[in-house]
């Protein structure tokens, strides 16, 4: 078993049980698809608002692990490394 620190911006806090971080455990190895499954169990508002319905990370949301956006990486398919820290943060559009 791993574990990594998952951090949300406190707009998705409201749907991820009032939570603004938590350590999340998960198999070693995992993928970031499955490491957000975990993290999403039980809170679907929370997955929804973080994927869409093929699964994808949605285009205004951004995901770091350690510093490094996944979109630089492999995507979902880059492996969250136990310790890690995940941020995830939606992007705010204004004017």
């Amino acid at each position: 078993m791993a574990t990594a620190v998952l951090e949300v911006p406190g707009t998705l806090a409201q749907v991820w049980g009032g939570r603004r971080s938590a350590t999340i455990e998960y198999d070693g190895g995992s993928f970031m698809a499955d490491f957000l499954d975990v993290a999403a169990a039980g809170h679907p508002r929370f997955g929804r608002r973080i994927r869409d319905e093929t699964g994808a990370v949605r285009r205004y949301v951004n995901v770091f692990i350690d510093g490094e956006n996944i979109r630089a990486m492999a995507g979902l398919d880059t492996v969250v490394p136990s310790g890690a820290r995940v941020m995830v943060i939606q992007s705010v559009a204004g004017g």
